[in-house]
This record gives C-alpha cells, sequence and structure tokens, in this order.
C-alpha cells in the first residue's frame, strides 16, 4: 500500500502524519456588529451548539472556537465578541479580542444583517477591515427575510469599500448557501495536519462551557431586566461516583436590586433558569447533572482582572 493509500490510524481521530499533503485546516474569524448572526451561523456550520444565542446585543465575550469537518478539511471558527464602539473597560477588551481574533486566523469572514445594511457599526467595521491583510469574505445573512434587490445593493456596496475575494448570501436559521460557504471554505485553509481530533466540535473547556449556557438561559429569561455585564462562572465540578457530576455556579451582578430579580419571588426565577440550563449542560458533557446555582453582588467586578482571566479576555489598561 502507498502512503496516499494508507488507512487513518484507528483510534486517534487525526489523519495519518504520512497524509498530512491531503489534508486541510485553518482558522476562519466570524467578525460583525452586535447581533448580526454570529453564534447562529456558528452553530449551523458545525453542527451542535457550541456559542449562545440570546435576544441582548454583546453577548459573546471571548473567542469560541467551533470546529467542522468537510471532506479532508477541518475548519475552525472564531465566533468573536461582536464589534461596536466600546464605553466601559469591558466592551473594550471584547472588541480588542475580536479583532486580534481576525489577524491571527487565515480567513477574515465579515457577517452583515442583511436588513439593517450597511449602519454607522458595519461603516466602521468596513472601514478598519480594507486594511486587514487576509483573504476576506462577505457573507449577508437573514437573506430569507430581506429582498433580492436589496441583497444585490448591500453586496455591492459592500465590495465598492472592501475588495471582497467572494460574497456569500445565506440564512444561518434556514441553512440556505451554507453548503456553498462551507465548500470554499474548506478549500481555502491552507494545506497541513488536522489541529484537533475530527469529532470534537470546540475547544472550549467544558466548565465554561456549561458557564456560558447557564448565562444564555440567564439572558433569555431576563434579557430586558437584567443587564448583560452580569456573568457567570463554574466555581466547582465534582465527578460522582454514580458517573454524575456535581456543578456549582456563581451569577455576578453589580446591585443588590440585581440580586433580586435573579432570584425572583420565592426562588422561582433562579429554579427555572437552573432547570433550563441542568438539561443543556448534562446534555453537553453526556452524563447526568446536579447544578446548584448562587447569586452574588461583586460591585464594578468588570474592574477585577481575574474576572477577565475567567472569561478568557485580556484585562484593558
Amino acid at each position: 500500500m502507498s502512503n496516499s493509500d494508507q488507512a487513518p490510524t484507528e483510534g486517534t481521530g487525526m489523519p495519518p502524519e504520512t497524509n498530512e499533503t491531503a489534508t486541510r485546516a485553518g482558522f476562519v474569524a466570524l467578525i460583525g456588529a452586535p447581533n448580526a448572526g454570529k453564534s447562529t451561523l456558528l452553530n449551523a456550520l458545525v453542527g451542535v451548539k457550541v456559542s449562545i444565542v440570546t435576544h441582548k446585543v454583546q453577548t459573546t465575550r471571548a473567542l469560541v472556537r467551533g470546529i467542522a469537518m468537510h471532506e479532508a478539511s477541518q475548519v475552525i471558527f472564531v465566533d468573536t465578541p461582536g464589534i461596536f464602539r466600546p464605553k466601559r473597560r469591558l466592551e473594550r477588551a471584547m472588541v480588542d479580542t475580536a479583532w486580534g481574533g481576525a489577524r491571527e486566523a487565515d480567513v477574515v469572514a465579515l457577517l452583515i444583517d442583511a436588513r439593517k445594511g450597511i449602519d454607522d457599526q458595519v461603516a466602521s467595521i468596513l472601514e478598519r477591515l480594507a486594511d486587514v491583510k487576509l483573504p476576506k469574505l462577505l457573507i449577508l445573512n437573514k437573506i430569507d427575510v430581506t429582498r433580492r434587490e436589496k441583497l444585490l445593493e448591500l453586496a455591492q456596496k459592500a465590495n465598492e469599500i472592501v475588495q471582497f475575494d467572494k460574497t456569500f448570501m445565506v440564512s444561518a436559521v434556514t441553512g440556505s448557501g451554507l453548503d456553498d460557504l462551507m465548500e470554499d471554505l474548506a478549500e481555502r485553509v491552507p494545506p497541513g495536519p488536522w489541529l484537533y481530533p475530527e469529532d470534537q466540535a470546540s475547544d472550549l473547556p467544558m466548565r465554561m462551557l456549561a458557564a456560558e449556557i447557564t448565562r444564555e438561559k440567564l439572558f433569555l429569561r431576563l434579557h430586558q431586566e437584567l443587564p448583560y455585564m452580569s456573568t457567570v462562572e463554574t466555581e466547582a465540578w465534582q465527578q460522582r461516583k454514580d458517573g454524575s457530576v456535581r456543578i456549582e455556579q456563581t451569577i455576578y451582578v453589580e446591585r443588590d436590586s440585581q440580586k433580586m430579580i435573579v432570584l425572583g419571588q420565592g426562588g422561582r426565577t433562579i429554579k427555572a433558569i437552573s432547570q433550563a440550563a441542568r438539561g443543556e449542560i448534562a446534555e453537553a458533557a453526556g452524563c447526568p447533572v446536579h447544578l446548584f446555582l448562587f447569586v452574588k453582588v461583586r460591585e464594578n467586578w468588570s474592574d477585577d482582572p481575574e474576572r477577565y482571566r475567567e472569561m478568557g479576555l485580556e484585562f484593558p489598561r
């Protein structure tokens, strides 16, 4: 058997070292304004949920990597925080993280909500993106709710500002256009060995993913009442003899009034959040989960460097 015909090594989930030239692997940074649909697109391309999705803007805070396989190519998507004009320290860290993720990728894909078009936020991103010396793709999202004439006009206008290598029109919700996008990205990532096992969907540690799932349920339940500055940390993760996991998480808020909102009358709100999060964490962990949630007031937590390390962000000075 020649090297090119050699069968994959069993049990590793990785391609054979002798066949590296036949495989491809690389990073694709998904950037865009808040609520453009990056997390929804990432989850659709990977095929499982790796990034949380809520009604709130600026939900994604750190870089979330989702890993998709397409034939012999491994495409690692980097879901970045939405890019906007930051006012607070946490917001500056999020925006710096987003552009840092873009600069370190092999391909940059700008996602635009086709319904909103090019507003001030998108215009600012386009202006800065023009100076990024990497292959660039334009992805117009939500085509299922946008007129074709507007899509063509938007594509032309964006390409006049930035010279994109290619433009895609997709719907992250319905899946329209995603096959063509995935095919193109699989060919664009550079030749080389896979960077992760082929059955791995994300590089997010389980403790952090569990915290993100709870934060999603928190915002979905209280997206109008609770400011997005709230955060969740996994404090304890104990594997039990019966195969289940005991998880303790703390929801940090900045004021006593916010703590009362999260708890709800008679603790009903936090109980509902816990129930919703527990089922999804159990599915992700592949075992029964006992989830215990606590709420603590930590004023100005967004000025604490330790909280940024927990979230995977650089602390801006």
